[in-house]
């Protein structure tokens, strides 16, 4: 899977150090491998006693991660998601759990943000060629977006459990879901889980990225990671945070965009308009416990956009970081559930 509806933060600046000033902790050495997937990188990091076996670990998280993969790319005509996709009546398909319960956490994602994240966008991702289909030669006509827009919708979507199997059923035939913008997250968390059910307390497993940080690092202190400023620099800092044992997830528009009739288009898609999102919201973090749930509210944040979407979070009393694009260059705002994470606000 390819980033098509977002882009992904904090490129090779997950191992942030833990800060100094802590006497008489102890050290473990680190285990630590990186690997390629869902078109991107990974990379994992455990500091106990969990792993004794560094290749039998790394051909599991190869395997764990190929199999979601195998389940919800888009990029693979054989994949779960894909023979769903291609589907053309409402005959219920069946899936495993990982896609019945990643499709069920879009619906509720969907519904608890009014459709700011809407996974069923992929038919508008592909028209304006951020999806597997070719860039468009020209700007997409109101009425080729208008008659696109009905082949989508969160409402045409089900997913159906029961004590035999776990379904995806569709309303219209053209309904294609694309789950980019909460799948990586989603590898992350099964990393992780595999790491608990190992009996593991001490890890940061990245996937392009995307988060998941539990315990302390080799050195014995709280990881510490870095939220990426965005700019054509890379490996430039904005902030650094510290946030426990949680998921973090960035979503942004400044690498992933092409330029067209003197316009620049966005890769994220707004589903009430059906084109690029078009205001100087650049990056969105998001702490949650759950990797999966702060990837696609960091899509949904991204959406809505820097006024609607600290709006959104501060009700929610969701953990959220912003930058914002000025004329006097990049602006930070943050949620007040965000505040204790910030390092140099705990001394």
């Amino acid at each position: 899977m390819h980033s098509v509806v977002k882009t992904w933060l904090a490129f090779g600046l997950a191992f942030f150090l833990a800060g100094c000033g802590q006497e008489n902790v102890k050290t473990h050495p680190e285990i630590h491998i990186t690997g390629s997937t869902m078109g991107t990188y990974y990379s994992i990091k455990v500091a106990d006693d969990a792993i004794q076996d560094k290749a039998g670990f790394q051909a599991e998280v190869d395997r764990l991660l190929e199999r979601v993969n195998d389940q919800m790319s888009t990029y693979r005509p054989e994949s779960e998601l894909s023979r769903f996709n291609q589907s053309r009546d409402n005959q219920p398909v069946v899936v495993s759990r990982d896609t019945a319960r990643v499709v069920t956490e879009s619906l509720h994602l969907g519904r608890e943000t009014r459709g700011a994240l809407d996974v069923t966008v992929g038919p508008l991702v592909n028209l304006w060629g951020f999806g597997p289909d070719k860039r468009p030669t020209k700007v997409p006509s109101d009425e080729l977006i208008a008659q696109t827009r009905q082949k989508t919708g969160l409402g045409n979507l089900h997913v159906i459990t029961s004590a035999d199997a776990d379904t995806l059923q569709k309303d219209i035939p053209d309904l294609y879901v694309d789950l980019s913008s909460i799948a990586k997250g989603f590898g992350v968390d099964k990393v992780a889980e595999y790491l608990e059910a190992r009996g593991s307390r001490n890890y940061l497993v990245e996937i392009g990225g995307e988060l998941r940080i539990n315990g302390v690092n080799g050195k014995g202190h709280p990881w510490r990671v870095a939220i990426e400023k965005p700019t054509a620099n890379l490996g430039s800092v904005q902030e650094v945070i510290q946030v426990g044992d949680n998921g973090v997830a960035t979503s942004g528009d400044y690498r992933n965009y092409y330029e067209m009739d003197g316009q620049r288009f966005s890769h994220t898609i707004d589903p009430a308009t059906g084109k690029p999102i078009h205001h100087r919201l650049v990056s969105v973090t998001v702490v949650h416990p759950s990797c999966m749930t702060a990837d696609g509210l960091a899509t949904a944040l991204t959406v809505m956009g820097p006024e609607k979407g600290m709006a959104y979070a501060t009700e929610q009393g969701l953990a959220i970081f912003m930058v914002t694009k000025t004329d006097e260059g990049f602006e930070e705002t943050y949620s007040p559930a965000f505040q204790p994470f910030l390092t140099r606000n705990q001394g």
